[in-house]
């Protein structure tokens, strides 16, 4: 894992339930989607695990020959319905002005379409660079490019990706995976919040000093 204090600082973070809570947002959506098509979609269940791409939430719902297209559907109704009820995480902002503080560049790595990703981040003023449409594995293409040292998300496929791309896997409880999970796809640390972070990089970089 890399922690070479003499290349420039990356820290990357996942976005849905690690800097954002966007589960009133995009039960909205998910509801609007669901109306206008008339199938049944237990939007409480989809908010309750996010994290894997939308295509593999709409294929619960929908049959195969329809996904791309309302997946289409689901990023236009997103930009109207989903931005405005969503709010940033606890000490997520902090978090990443820790990151600045320290010197260093902020990144968000995340599932979700990159536009859509891009107006919570303007809308909630963070400021990070944004990658997105990459889950999982998928993850380290962005975080090695980058030259991320650190990956910070809630989810098992948060901790693969950065394992993938070599990067320190900083895991936060506030997403659907609890500790073990994460513990056991390998994070090499476990944080309540992001209102822990601050410190932790603190204590991070005086270490590898």
């Amino acid at each position: 894992m890399t922690n070479d204090l003499a290349a420039p600082l990356t820290v990357g973070f996942d976005l849905d339930m690690t800097l954002i809570d966007s589960r009133p947002g995009i039960k909205a959506v998910w509801d609007r989607l669901a109306e206008e098509t008339g199938t049944f979609v237990d939007s409480a269940l989809v908010v309750s695990r996010l994290g894997p791409p939308l295509d593999e939430e709409l294929a619960h719902w929908f049959p195969a020959e329809v996904i791309a297209e309302m997946g289409d559907r689901y990023r236009t109704l997103y930009v109207d319905h989903a931005i405005l009820p969503t709010t940033a995480m606890p000490g997520a902002v902090a978090a990443v002005e820790a990151v600045r503080a320290a010197g260093g560049r902020p990144v968000v790595v995340t599932a979700k379409h990159g536009p859509n990703a891009q107006l919570h981040l303007d809308h909630l003023g963070i400021d990070a660079e944004v990658r997105g449409r990459l889950w999982a594995e998928e993850k380290a293409e962005a975080l090695i490019e980058y030259g991320a040292s650190v990956y910070v998300g809630d989810h098992v496929g948060d901790v693969r990706g950065a394992r993938t791309a070599g990067a320190l896997s900083v895991a936060v409880l506030t997403g659907p995976c609890d500790g073990a999970e994460l513990l056991a796809a390998g994070a090499d640390v476990i944080l309540a919040d992001l209102t822990e972070f601050p410190a932790w990089l603190a204590d991070y970089r005086s270490a590898a000093a």
